[in-house]
């Protein structure tokens, strides 16, 4: 069963992976060599470059890591440290579970 993607998802994707195959051209590095580095095969670094949806994300940003490409606007790892403990306290202040409306509600509105 295949998944149908948003036009602005399969997008970012083609995207994503241009700026990961123009990263590796830059660097001078085969398909072989970034493969390596990122733990996969040369096979799931060209599916990356051609931005195909079946790829784990992490595979995506492995690479992208590897390559210098900022993924989020900020680029180094303390920022992005910085940014994951505030989303971790946004969350901590949320419910942490959703309470269905119940359908059976009285009608109170006169």
């Amino acid at each position: 069963m295949s998944r149908l993607l948003s036009p602005t998802t399969r997008q970012a994707l083609k995207l994503l992976g241009g700026l990961i195959e123009e990263g590796r051209i830059r660097k001078g590095w085969s398909r072989e060599s970034l493969a390596e580095r990122v733990g996969v095969g040369a096979l799931t670094i060209r599916r990356v470059t051609q931005g195909e949806p079946g790829v784990a994300i992490g595979t995506y940003f492995e690479a992208a890591s590897l390559l210098d490409i900022p993924l989020f606007e900020q680029a180094s790892l303390r920022e992005l440290d910085r940014e994951v403990a505030r989303q971790s306290e946004k969350l901590t202040l949320l419910p942490s579970r959703i309470r269905r409306q119940r359908e059976d509600r009285l009608d109170d509105d006169f």
